[in-house]
């Protein structure tokens, strides 16, 4: 990737750059991992990354490249994009435009850092759309990690959509699922509990996918490492 003497990007500057850095192989590599690659350039994350930085943040500069369609692009969009300016209409008017789990967890990390992104949780849980859907989940899931402020009841509530949506076959919700179950219980002391209840609920399910995520869930929660962690007997 070549150094700029200035630090003005444009949109043909960053797709130029895009260009250069990708490849064939790493194409095949993201279409093994079920990421459409019809628009993609074939560049990893670890050069998106730096690359991000080297731009610096910046929102207007990030909707333009979000409009391109290409997926690095918009991969892009998202890491040039504070917490503070990922508002919910944002997040939701990228949502439908999003046809990867890659774009989805990128645009649902950003957004969770946000106070007031748990009031969207509900409304994408509700959206049959595969990857809306996991969004939910996957918001879920990183607020876990991220909203250090937020109390455990938000958690608490969120296990009946857990419980609800676990069922759900299609390979990039369920697993978003189980990522929720799995972060909430790791979250604190007190949601372990829950959390592992509804684990063992699911493990004893009549359903396969829901047999899965439970199994997979108390497989790690009920591990020695979880336990010590959270100081568990």
């Amino acid at each position: 990737m070549k150094v700029r003497d200035d630090d003005h990007w444009t949109v043909d500057d960053v797709l130029a750059e895009l260009r250069c850095s990708g490849s064939d192989t790493n194409r095949a590599g993201m279409a093994r991992f079920g990421i459409e690659i019809d628009q993609a350039f074939g560049v990893p994350m670890s050069v998106l990354r730096p690359f991000a930085k080297k731009i610096g943040r910046s929102p207007e500069l990030a909707r333009d490249l979000w409009e391109t369609g290409f997926h690095e692009a918009r991969l892009l969009a998202i890491l040039l994009t504070p917490a503070k300016d990922m508002t919910p209409e944002q997040a939701l008017t990228w949502l439908e435009d999003i046809g990867s789990w890659d774009l989805c967890d990128q645009l649902t990390n950003v957004l969770a850092r946000r106070a007031d992104s748990n009031a969207l949780v509900t409304k994408l849980a509700l959206d049959e759309r595969e990857f809306v859907k996991r969004a939910a989940f996957a918001l879920i899931a990183w607020r876990a990690v991220h909203a250090k402020k937020a109390s455990d009841a938000e958690f608490l509530e969120h296990l009946q959509l857990i419980r609800e949506a676990s069922s759900d076959g299609r390979n990039f919700v369920w697993k978003a699922v189980h990522w929720a179950l799995r972060q909430i219980g790791k979250r604190s002391t007190d949601l372990h509990g829950p959390a592992l209840t509804l684990a063992l609920e699911l493990q004893a399910s009549d359903d396969r996918i829901a047999r899965r995520i439970g199994k997979e869930a108390v497989k790690e929660l009920d591990s020695e490492k979880v336990r010590t962690r959270l100081d568990l007997p």
